[in-house]
């Protein structure tokens, strides 16, 4: 074997040798990196929301993973310092040792001064209270020359002063004229309409929502703002006319094919106007 061909062979084995190497390497690290993460070994998240902080903290414990609260809210239908939204989300599959971050309900509510309310119409007084983060309550009416005029603002069953610093999202009971020669009104059609629409449809037409019967697909708390209603007591009626202040039930699903079909009156002939 010629000095060139001896030399050539010791090259290409010393390649072939750094590449064995290499891949050795490689594989070693590969390995080790796996070891170190335990890959493969993910854990799944369990749902938190409505835990309490403590609870959140044990449970997370027991499967090798961390909270960190990073956000408050406030929610008030539901309970103080009670966990509302975490991330990742429940049934995520994460790596153990990993943080999950919570958004908690807040221990104290958030606090919104009362507006004066007295000499508004109904229609001005739900807008006020809307935009003052507050929500209208019942309607209560008195004799009185001005019909849907404010004449007092309660809370709690106590009037309340404008200025008053009261939580928000309460609900405000409005104190409202009514003049016997303005004192009815109809029975809007709510069918298929979510919770607070048909809500806020009641209100518009100076009617009060008295019952609010949820059927057994209503779960929560989403479920219910989802829910539509299938059924109304007193039922909408053409040229029926109510006192104002009258209470409707509503009866509520997310069920859609519990809702019925409207029927459209094609009979022309003349109803004589009821009050009720």
């Amino acid at each position: 074997m010629s000095f060139k061909s001896f030399l050539k062979n010791r090259i290409t084995l010393s390649v072939m040798g750094g590449i064995v190497l290499m891949a050795v390497l490689v594989s070693a690290a590969y390995l080790l990196l796996g070891a170190i993460t335990k890959h493969n070994q993910e854990i799944t998240v369990p749902d938190l929301t409505g835990m309490s902080v403590e609870e959140a903290g044990r449970l997370l414990a027991s499967e090798k993973m961390r909270l960190n609260i990073v956000d408050s809210v406030y929610v008030k239908r539901m309970g103080r310092g009670l966990v509302y939204r975490q991330n990742p989300k429940a049934g995520s599959k994460v790596k153990e040792g990993r943080c999950i971050h919570l958004t908690i309900n807040a221990k104290n509510s958030k606090k919104v001064r009362m507006p004066n309310l007295v000499g508004y119409s109904l229609r001005q007084a739900k807008a006020e209270l809307l935009s003052k983060g507050l929500v209208l309550g019942r309607l209560v009416y008195r004799p009185d020359l001005a019909t849907d005029n404010v004449l007092k603002q309660m809370l709690g069953g106590t009037e309340v002063l404008p200025g008053t610093e009261v939580e928000s999202e309460s609900a405000v009971d409005l104190i409202l004229g009514l003049n016997p020669s303005d004192n009815t009104t109809y029975i809007p059609y709510l069918l298929g309409m979510k919770y607070l629409n048909a809500v806020d449809a009641v209100h518009d037409n100076s009617l009060n929502v008295d019952e609010v019967l949820f059927d057994n697909t209503v779960k929560d708390y989403t479920d219910s703002l989802n829910a539509v209603v299938y059924l109304q007591e007193p039922e909408s009626v053409e040229d029926s006319a109510f006192v104002k202040g009258t209470g409707l039930s509503l009866y509520l699903t997310t069920d859609v094919t519990k809702v019925p079909e409207r029927v459209e009156e094609t009979d022309s002939t003349f109803t004589e106007l009821t009050v009720r």
